[in-house]
């Protein structure tokens, strides 16, 4: 392998994809077998966030909390997830797993919100 004289060969370049922004992470994992998945994204320190339903029958979790007129100032990760109360199962994973990194709004003694 040739010598590189500069360390930027060695960077990353950027993706344009939303992990391009420091701060931001995302993971994701999928069960072929019942054709469901997870995605989660997570934001270090915090962002604004806003939702909008255009769709027929979706569930979801804390998404009222993010409304103008409540007292939830920002999120610290959105999971999207696959149908079924599994699917909207996965946020306790999330939920707890936010808890023990010491991160989140705190309502109630541990009990970070995310949407």
């Amino acid at each position: 392998m040739p010598a590189m004289s500069n360390l930027a060969a060695f960077v990353r370049p950027p993706l344009d994809a939303i992990t391009d922004v420091p701060g931001i992470k995302v993971g994701h994992w999928t069960d072929r077998r019942r054709a469901t998945g997870c995605t989660v994204v997570r934001i270090n320190g915090g962002a604004t966030a806003g939702y909008t339903n255009p769709g027929g029958a979706p569930g979801t979790i804390d998404t009222d909390l993010l409304r103008p007129e409540n007292s939830i100032p920002s999120v610290h990760a959105v999971i999207l997830t696959g149908g079924s109360a599994y699917g909207l199962e996965a946020a306790s994973g999330v939920r707890h797993q936010l808890r023990d990194d010491g991160i989140g709004f705190r309502f109630g003694p541990d009990t970070p919100i995310i949407p």
